[in-house]
């Protein structure tokens, strides 16, 4: 997967939750950065997200 399909899938993720009404934090967007750039996975990107939120 290159850089532009990374960050072209967040971008249309990030578009839907605004739409549904959620709110796509800073934090969120900084850390994406990381896994647009191909330094992070998906998954690991999504473990940060959890951890953040006490979420297992």
């Amino acid at each position: 997967m290159t850089e532009q399909d990374r960050k072209s899938i967040l971008e249309s993720a990030f578009h839907s939750s605004e739409m549904e009404g959620l709110r796509v934090t800073d934090e969120l967007r900084k850390e994406s950065d990381d896994y647009i750039a191909g330094k992070v996975t998906s998954t690991e990107l999504i473990a940060k997200a959890k951890a953040r939120y006490g979420i297992a």
